[in-house]
């Protein structure tokens, strides 16, 4: 006997599944928090909400959790206090980087920010220090089997979709903020739910 049982491992296999899978709904909650703070709690004006219900979706979310986090968002929840940072820096050799972060404590994520940045060889910059060299756009990634390069380039240019990259594995739709949504749906329909999608 080597003092193993398959329950033990289904048990700690399903303990880890568990915790990932709390961890994704945790980041997705904040987003319809925060989407909702924004802009409002209907679906149909709010782009930002939206999406994030998708993800939601996609991951086999809870209705009750997402009712949850639409109510926190709304105030009829207080309890959170979850808000949107975006920090600016340098890492090594001097690449330009964007970090945003969903925080509760805002003493405590600035540190811990500035503390791992120097670690590895990075400076934290001034607001606006490196974010003209960046533009934010809507990124949709569908894996390369669903269509051959070119209909799904000539599709996405009919659709409002800026650019196409596709290599053997996947095609890299991106499109501006104000298309994302609409290039997003039509493509939904026509190929299915895509890999990947969002604002980036």
């Amino acid at each position: 006997m080597a003092g193993h049982s398959q329950f033990k491992n289904i048990m700690h296999r399903k303990g880890k599944q568990d915790a990932q899978k709390a961890k994704i709904f945790n980041k997705i909650a904040r987003e319809i928090v925060l989407a909702v703070r924004g802009s409002g709690d209907d679906p149909s004006t709010n782009a930002r909400l939206r999406l994030a219900l998708q993800s939601a979706r996609a991951a086999n979310m809870p209705n009750d959790r997402i009712t949850r986090a639409i109510k926190t968002g709304t105030g009829e929840n207080s309890a959170d206090s979850t808000e949107e940072i975006r920090y600016e820096g340098y890492g090594p050799g001097g690449v330009a980087l964007i970090i945003e972060v969903l925080t509760d404590n805002r003493n405590r994520t600035v540190p811990e920010i500035r503390s791992t940045m120097s670690k590895y060889g990075g400076a934290m910059g001034e607001s606006n220090s490196v974010a003209f060299q960046f533009n934010k756009i809507g990124q949709i990634i569908y894996a390369a089997s669903v269509a051959n390069a070119d209909s799904i380039f000539e599709y996405a240019a009919e659709l409002g979709a800026d650019n196409v990259e596709s290599d053997e594995d996947a095609h890299v739709i991106t499109a501006s903020p104000d298309q994302y949504m609409k290039v997003l749906q039509q493509l939904n329909e026509k190929y299915g739910s895509p890999l990947q999608s969002g604002l980036i």
